[in-house]
């Protein structure tokens, strides 16, 4: 068999299951270490038994509803490949959009700082964390995670990708406490998806419900955190986070009753959707 029958072969069988006809080519890619133009090159040569084996092992798991992304073990975050497992959720391209924001918010309103002290909560693969560390030299960057498996997978992409961050495990906001840790920025993109609320098999079925789901309406960590976020913060500080493209109301209500005193902006993703909160803290925003 040549690439191309089983490349057409395996679309047929996506488009009768009714799923992404785009994946045989993602998956052949990564079976084969091929990049595009060398599978469009030697699309007529015979598939090896060896790759055609694996593929098709690929193949049915993807059928069986696991996500391409554990399938291949990686995934791109801001331009850096990202290891990911079953232990971590797969980075979004949404909360890459919160990461070009805070590198902005830094040029805002720490241009002059010579460093700057940065926490990003409840890191899973560490793919905010890890980007900010590379993107922006000036910043000192620490995570915590309450998994340890997710702190494993976070520890490999930090040293892969050569950035510096200081890893602590446990429940949100603790460990830094613990560590009298004080931060310029905090940085968390919680678990927001209501316990009851319908998703996506997919997501449900496969990545780890700590880090989706937040509650009865989403907001619990935020609310933990917004309890217990202040000793860690300097005098000036900003808070950054990810939430529900629905939860503006229910956010405003909590920010009404843990920072009353302080502004704060929701700002919009691509998809015109409320997506990022920032708070300024002793800040008055430009």
């Amino acid at each position: 068999m040549t690439i191309r029958e089983l490349i057409n072969e395996a679309e047929e069988r996506m488009d009768e299951a009714n799923k992404d006809s785009n994946v045989p080519k993602v998956l052949f890619y990564h079976v084969s270490n091929m990049q595009p133009h060398e599978l469009y090159l030697k699309m007529d040569e015979e598939v090896d038994e060896e790759t055609l084996r694996t593929f098709n092992e690929d193949l049915q798991r993807y059928l069986n509803g696991e996500p391409v992304q554990y399938i291949k073990g990686k995934e791109y975050f801001f331009n850096y490949e990202f290891t990911v497992n079953e232990d971590v959720l797969i980075p979004r391209y949404e909360t890459e959009e919160l990461v070009e924001n805070i590198l902005y918010v830094i040029d805002d309103y720490f241009k002059d700082y010579k460093t700057i002290d940065l926490c990003d909560v409840g890191t899973g693969s560490g793919a905010i964390a890890i980007s900010l560390a590379l993107e922006e030299p000036k910043l000192n960057v620490c995570a915590t995670d309450i998994s340890e498996k997710a702190l494993v997978v976070a520890k490999k992409n930090a040293h892969d990708l050569g950035a510096h961050v200081t890893f602590y495990q446990g429940d949100m906001v603790q460990p830094l406490i613990d560590a009298k840790k004080k931060v310029d920025i905090f940085v968390s993109n919680p678990p927001y998806i209501p316990v009851h609320q319908d998703i996506d098999p997919r997501v449900k079925d496969n990545e780890p419900h700590v880090a989706l789901f937040g509650g009865e309406d989403g907001l619990y960590f935020y609310r933990k955190i917004f309890e217990t976020v202040r000793p860690i913060l300097k005098d000036r500080a900003i808070l950054a986070f990810e939430m529900g493209f629905d939860q503006r109301d229910i956010m405003e209500e909590a920010l009404q009753q843990y920072f009353p005193d302080c502004p704060h902006r929701f700002l919009k993703d691509i998809n015109g959707k409320n997506r990022m909160l920032f708070i300024y803290y002793n800040i008055e925003p430009k």
